[in-house]
């Protein structure tokens, strides 16, 4: 492990004070404001105002409005997608601005968001196109008499909650779509991590976004996202986070029986048997558990190693693991950045103290750096995991690796499916039937093959069992928008009577 220390780095930093976004206008909270603190520096680089559920129930009011009222859900579909298009180059413009933002109020390193803000370019331009994709179906099969057509349309009003590990990618894979089906929004993104979704809303007003179609609420959960998710002009609720707090939302949303997608935790399994390409899948099994301090919920945090191979595979990744380099993420050679809150390096201190109570052996890692400055996790590696270890079931979401083993195909998929998780997993061997039979076997939403976190705005994300509800991106993403509706049309005289009928004198 490499440490790279650059503790100046933000000493001249100006805090930067933003704004809500209600109704078009740009608003400051009652009260004071929230002061975001680099995680990485120590220092406040970031002031968002404090909304409060007054605040919420304006901008849900304002995005009824627009719905009921304004232009956007009316507007054909090639007028948004140009609006989408032109939002989606104005991103990529301000890129270098946003990938600052989410670096200092994160500690996320500057490179990795670099690459997650032009995906979420390409997010943003997938949407555009499947705009003017959306359609419903008819049915002239019906009989002469009958004419049945399938219209789809906007669901409403949605309420759009964002985590703090991902600021910007994530609102990406739910705004836009929500959008491109003709929408209207409240978003909240995380109190810690704000900044760039209130930059997005700056570039969807120059974009042409008519005002109340998008309205950014800052703030805490309790006040704020509660008021989201149970309010009745509230039609949907996608929300990302964690499994416990999703659970509330279903909860706050059934009151008034919303469409809810949650895309929630996870504990993903990589599964390697002994034929894999060992050089491949070590390099991928040391990206799978650190990518963003593993403060990722597709993190491959669980390793299911075929017994033959477990020591020297370890040892491997134990060697590895030395040259990951964790520090200053505005150094774009970081690759590990700083753990978001004190409190959260504490939780994923007290599951590495947990399992090494339980049995566990600290291969790699295992403690807390002392970086002169914010907070930073060693890369760690846990060996000799039972599956019901509390590190093997539950999401530490840190960079800790456990790792487990296994002897037939059949313990690999009970090990895989032992937990209440189900986001994604991967396989690792040069048998196809090998890897088809753990694809089809593990109860997850992505299975990745021969490869680690790959993905793309086509293909579907989402989990099973208690990672989630419903998917995101894929070519569905705009209908997951939408409502049916049925238009039964008759045609000529009526033919059938349920009373009798008397004939009339001529």
């Amino acid at each position: 492990m490499t440490v790279l220390v650059s503790p100046t780095a933000l000493s001249n930093h100006q805090a930067r004070d933003f704004r809500m976004f209600i109704d078009g206008r740009w608003e400051a909270g009652a009260s004071d404001p929230i002061e975001r603190v680099a995680p990485s520096h120590g220092v406040v680089v970031s002031r968002f105002p404090t909304g409060s559920g007054k605040d919420a129930e304006r901008a849900i009011a304002a995005a009824r409005k627009a719905f009921d009222l304004g232009p956007w859900p009316r507007m054909t579909a090639s007028e948004r997608s140009a609006i989408l298009l032109k939002a989606a180059d104005l991103i990529a413009a301000r890129a270098e601005e946003l990938a600052f933002l989410d670096a200092i109020e994160a500690g996320k390193p500057i490179t990795q968001v670099r690459g997650e803000i032009a995906g979420s370019v390409d997010i943003w331009r997938y949407a555009a196109a499947l705009a003017r994709d959306l359609h419903g179906e008819s049915y002239n099969t019906l009989g002469d008499g009958t004419l049945g057509v399938v219209l789809r349309e906007a669901i409403g009003v949605v309420s759009i909650i964002t985590p703090w590990n991902f600021p910007f990618l994530i609102v990406g894979q739910k705004l836009p779509f929500a959008l491109a089906a003709g929408c209207t929004t409240v978003v909240k993104p995380s109190e810690l991590t704000s900044g760039s979704t209130l930059v997005l809303g700056e570039i969807l007003q120059e974009a042409g976004v008519p005002d109340g179609v998008v309205n950014i609420v800052t703030g805490a959960g309790p006040e704020v996202g509660a008021v989201m998710t149970s309010h009745p002009d509230v039609d949907m609720v996608s929300f990302t986070g964690s499994t416990g707090v999703g659970k509330l939302t279903m909860s706050n949303a059934a009151q008034t029986l919303k469409t809810v997608s949650l895309e929630l935790g996870g504990k993903n399994p990589q599964v390697v048997f002994p034929d894999a390409d060992l050089d491949a899948f070590i390099d991928a099994a040391v990206f799978g558990a650190y990518f963003n301090a593993g403060e990722c919920c597709n993190a491959g945090s669980r390793l299911i190693l075929h017994r033959s191979i477990a020591s020297d595979v370890v040892k491997r990744i134990a060697e590895l693991s030395k040259d990951v380099k964790v520090g200053d993420p505005l150094d774009p050679s970081t690759q590990v950045g700083a753990i978001i809150t004190p409190q959260h390096l504490e939780k994923i201190s007290g599951y590495v103290a947990g399992a090494r109570s339980s049995g566990a052996k600290v291969a790699h890692g295992g403690e807390r750096l002392d970086l002169g400055m914010g907070q930073f996790m060693s890369p760690t590696i846990l060996e000799a995991v039972t599956p019901d270890m509390a590190v093997a079931r539950e999401e530490v979401f840190g960079p800790v690796l456990s790792v487990l083993t296994f002897e037939t195909t059949a313990e690999a998929i009970s090990i895989a499916n032992s937990i209440d998780y189900g986001l994604s997993a991967g396989v690792w061997s040069r048998d196809f039937d090998t890897c088809l039979t753990i694809g089809r076997s593990v109860r997850a939403g992505t299975v990745w093959m021969n490869t680690f976190m790959d993905g793309a705005s086509e293909l579907p994300f989402g989990g099973y069992k208690q990672s989630g509800l419903g998917r995101e991106l894929g070519r569905h993403a705009v209908e997951d928008y939408t409502e049916t509706k049925t238009l039964n049309m008759h045609i000529g005289k009526r033919t059938s009577w349920w009373m009798p009928q008397t004939e009339k004198p001529a």
